[in-house]
């Protein structure tokens, strides 16, 4: 037979094996849930990479289409989109955006 003081030692350690089962499953839980945000962050600049090349592509021509054009209002969507469009002197090449800030 178990005295007092063992019998609430052993209670003790009971409850905080079960307490510690307890933290073990919400820890879990919400490991899983950070996994799967970072998967689907991670997700999102992957695709975003891969669009990248097309996007630039996209402003190149806009650019060259504007200069060709001589298109003022297209050249002011590209300068608040943070895209500076530069002409380059006649035989050295087509315009082409000198920076684009904040877009991919």
């Amino acid at each position: 037979m178990l005295t007092k003081v063992e019998f609430r030692v052993t209670t003790a350690l009971g409850a905080l094996a079960v307490g510690l089962a307890l933290l073990n499953m919400a820890l879990f839980v919400t490991n899983r849930r950070l996994q799967a945000d970072v998967a689907s962050r991670s997700q999102y600049i992957q695709q975003s990479t891969q669009l990248q090349t097309l996007y630039q592509e996209i402003v190149k021509a806009l650019a060259d289409l504007s200069v060709r054009n001589k298109d003022e209002q297209l050249k002011e969507l590209l300068n608040r989109e943070g895209i500076t469009v530069s002409v380059s002197p006649p035989g050295t090449g087509a315009a082409a955006p000198a920076g684009a800030k904040g877009r991919p």
